[in-house]
């Protein structure tokens, strides 16, 4: 069975991780350099700390998000359901990424998690009904 839905939200979630990952080299490059400079960690750079957690909570919890989606498409679930959840796993990402990256306050990434808890409990609660039933 194809996975249309999931294919593409897989896609999507692997060209947002490039720039997630790719400024989190550049910004240690600045300030260790190439030569034996800062290769982990953050050197308590709050900005280079905020970009490493933005990528972090991103590699947490996007599999997840498309274990569950890719097993509710496979299962049958309906094409409004599917769609619904990857968009809200998309909104919940670009969210909580850009709330990291760009705010001070938690208000826009903490909308991006409320909307990913919610469409993890509306996924896992319809992937146990269907097992249940």
């Amino acid at each position: 069975m194809d996975l249309p839905i999931t294919s593409l939200l897989a896609g999507i979630f692997t060209l947002l991780m490039v720039p997630l990952s790719l400024q989190i080299s550049i910004s240690r490059a600045k300030i260790g350099g190439f030569s034996g400079g800062l290769t982990f960690g953050d050197g308590g750079d709050e900005t280079l700390r905020r970009k490493i957690r933005a990528h972090g909570n991103f590699i947490e919890y996007a599999p997840m998000a498309l274990i569950a989606l890719g097993l509710v498409e496979y299962d049958g679930g309906e094409k409004t359901l599917v769609l619904g959840l990857a968009s809200a796993f998309l909104i919940s990402r670009l969210l909580h990424a850009g709330g990291m990256l760009y705010t001070s306050t938690p208000f826009i990434r903490g909308i991006g998690m409320l909307i990913q808890h919610v469409a993890f409990v509306i996924v896992g609660g319809w992937l146990v009904l269907q097992v249940a039933a």
